[in-house]
């Protein structure tokens, strides 16, 4: 018996793997987790592709219900779909360990993530820092972990790549506007000037999809740039190879 933590890729139900498809038809249960961001993927399609039944399922699930999924798991397999790739969530780390700890087999099943799709925008994947979460402000509150991680990334000339917050049961997706409209707040209480609306950014949109959106150009004429539907994020590049300065020309606004 075993727990099975599968990706299944950035768009839809085309992207899971072989291997994750195999594994799945394998599962006697399985759970997609719908929180940590968004597909096309549907339940029916998924449902459709593995033959089984498929219940998702959102945070409290996984993070209260760990020992009774470690339960589970050692009598049946499990299979949990994951989007995106598996281990880009400190959630499933924890449920993963858990699980080896009571000495339930696991298998990964990795798939692409934001973190290699952005290689799109021309950027060179090895020259990017730290990343980070842009969160919705909580009772006026909006945390400067952002804008600090950005300026340490910026020390080491390493580009920055933000994600953003998002809350699919709500319906809640933070747009690339809004990212650039808490990234220059921050700029006006901290004023390091490394982030003005003259700094350039790229925003992306429903990067690994079969209609990707990339933009770049300077902060402040992004504000006003329509991305379409979500997910969104931000890359703030450093200094740039000059191939990657031709890369990015392309997604320039006019």
């Amino acid at each position: 018996m075993a727990l099975y933590l599968i990706g299944i890729g950035l768009y839809d139900e085309e992207d899971i793997t072989l291997r994750g498809l195999s594994l799945a038809k394998d599962s006697d249960y399985i759970y997609l987790e719908g929180y940590t961001s968004l597909s096309s993927a549907t339940i029916e399609g998924l449902e459709k592709k593995t033959g089984k039944k498929i219940e998702k399922k959102e945070r409290e699930f996984f993070e209260q219900g760990s020992k009774s999924i470690i339960a589970l798991a050692k009598k049946k397999n499990v299979g949990i779909l994951v989007i995106g790739d598996p281990l880009s969530a400190t959630t499933h780390i924890d449920l993963l360990n858990e699980a080896r700890e009571a000495g339930v087999k696991a298998e990964i099943v990795n798939n692409a993530s934001i973190i290699n799709a952005i290689g799109i925008t021309g950027l060179q994947p090895y020259k990017f820092g730290k990343i980070t979460s842009i969160p919705y402000p909580q009772g006026g509150y909006m945390p400067e972990t952002p804008y600090n991680i950005l300026k340490e990334n910026l020390s080491i000339n390493a580009h920055t790549l933000l994600l953003l917050d998002l809350s699919p049961k709500d319906g809640k997706f933070m747009t690339a506007n809004e990212a650039i409209e808490y990234m220059l707040s921050l700029e006006e209480k901290k004023k390091a000037g490394i982030f003005t609306k003259d700094t350039l950014v790229i925003g992306c949109a429903r990067i690994g999809s079969r209609s990707p959106t990339i933009k770049a150009g300077k902060a402040g004429k992004l504000l006003s740039e329509d991305f379409g539907n979500p997910l969104h994020c931000i890359i703030i590049p450093a200094k740039m190879h000059f191939v990657e300065e031709e890369n990015i020309r392309k997604w320039m606004i006019k």
